[in-house]
């Protein structure tokens, strides 16, 4: 059906309610985690061939909800607590029925927001979409023109995306963008600031690429775990500079952890604590891929991420019961390996990201990508570099396999075998809890 046709069939409304928070508060004894954010793979059909897309969008899937289906989904998440739902993809906006389904979000008050690359997001789709109730909108911008056309694989892709953030703006809508942080890109943040400035975005979400789906076979464009020193050292000017401007500086759960600026990156984010808290999934966050699998984490895949399908047992039963859903929100420092288990924000931190550690090194635990183990290695003379191992299979969030090499800062210093290496280690799929072991070794203690 028409996009046009499908507006015809959004209920007519005086009003809509007023939405519920995602915001997270502290559980009672005996209460259990509730979902607070759900974040919606609405379609696998895509437009653009981002060389970093972890789904590896494209076609759409052969089993995607039906809109019936995806409305019954919606009233489930308000039954659970759900605050805010974000519609992603692909591109939400190839499946016409996107406004039903923003529009029912909105009616059972919670928020509606969307996340895409903008690249066939048209005035008649941004004017649909502000109708359906879509509250706000995050484009995606990677870079500089040259850059972020490269990262996105596609011809015109930045002019087509500033233009649907000005369809979206000229609509009613609020907008934001997001921005993946790659080794060719992390220099260019404080202009490509100023440039989404004008364009009047009220957040800027940053994150770095992690190497599943389309990146694991584009490793170039990760970064290395020492440049986080550099890239820091640039956030930190960025951060001043959007204060200034009015924008919200909204860090992705990739980014951090506990170096000197991590009030300064999360103060609008983690308002009473002001520092990152640990992995959110299956704690208060869903992810929904666009066949009704269910996952702790939107950015993770295959069996030790997914716990089944909403067709066959609905939400409330896979959130509560699922080893896949339940088992990292009971994460504890015995899970933990290499470096971060001996670190000093250890049962703070439980290792940073799980879409970061477990596409690079097999199993959450162990992370490289932080800001203050890159300072403490260096205070020792020393850094940290990521190294190939194994090619990641041909799907949707598939992972590659990285060993973390520890060296000497210089050249000069550094012997015929390097400091440590902490190699790859066995899946959750193996071994739900603690540790793990090495891959290829046989099990035993470790740490």
């Amino acid at each position: 059906m028409a996009l046009r046709d499908v507006r015809k069939h959004l209920p007519i409304v005086d009003h809509l309610p007023a939405t519920k928070t995602r915001a997270i508060v502290p559980l009672q004894p005996g209460e259990r985690p509730r979902p607070r954010l759900a974040v919606w793979e609405f379609t696998l059909a895509c437009d653009q061939k981002c060389l970093h897309c972890g789904p590896r969008a494209g076609r759409k899937r052969p089993d995607e909800l039906s809109t019936a289906e995806a409305l019954a989904l919606v009233d489930e998440m308000a039954d659970m607590g759900v605050g805010e739902v974000v519609l992603i993809g692909g591109e939400a906006y190839l499946r016409n029925d996107f406004i039903l389904v923003a529009r029912r979000i909105r009616e059972r008050g919670m928020t509606a927001t969307m996340v895409t690359g903008g690249y066939n997001l048209t005035k008649e789709r941004a004017e649909a979409a502000v109708e359906a109730g879509i509250q706000s909108v995050s484009i995606s911008i990677d870079g500089l023109r040259d850059s972020h056309d490269r990262v996105r694989n596609t011809p015109n892709s930045w002019t087509r995306a500033f233009a649907a953030m000005r369809h979206l703006r000229a609509a009613g809508s609020n907008i934001s963008a997001n921005t993946q942080i790659n080794a060719y890109t992390f220099r260019e943040l404080p202009e490509l600031l100023e440039l989404l400035a004008i364009e009047g975005i009220h957040s800027w979400q940053l994150q770095i690429t992690v190497p599943h789906g389309n990146a694991a076979d584009h490793h170039e464009l990760v970064l290395q775990p020492y440049q986080l020193i550099e890239v820091f050292e640039i956030l930190d000017r960025v951060i001043d500079r959007a204060e200034a401007l009015g924008i919200r500086i909204w860090p992705g759960n990739s980014l951090g952890y506990f170096g000197p600026y991590e009030h300064k990156l999360r103060r609008h984010q983690r308002r009473k604590t002001g520092h990152y808290s640990g992995c959110d999934a299956g704690r208060s966050s869903l992810g929904i891929e666009s066949n009704g699998a269910l996952k702790s984490c939107p950015s993770l895949g295959g069996p030790p991420n997914v716990a089944g399908s909403w067709r066959e047992h609905g939400l409330a039963k896979l959130w509560n019961e699922a080893p896949q859903m339940t088992s990292l929100r009971n994460r504890t420092r015995e899970d933990l390996w290499g470096y971060c288990r001996e670190c000093y924000y250890a049962d703070t931190c439980l290792a940073g990201c799980t879409a970061v550690s477990e596409p690079l090194l097999g199993r959450p635990g162990n992370n490289p990508f932080c800001h203050h183990r890159a300072l403490e290695m260096q205070r020792r003379g020393l850094r940290e570099r990521i190294e190939f191992v194994a090619k990641a299979p041909d799907i949707a969030f598939g992972t590659a396999l990285f060993r973390v090499v520890r060296e000497a800062i210089a050249p000069n210093d550094r012997g015929a075998e390097p400091v440590a290496i902490e190699s790859p280690r066995v899946s959750r799929e193996e071994a739900w809890t603690g540790p793990g072991w090495t891959l290829g070794e046989a099990p035993g203690p470790t740490s």
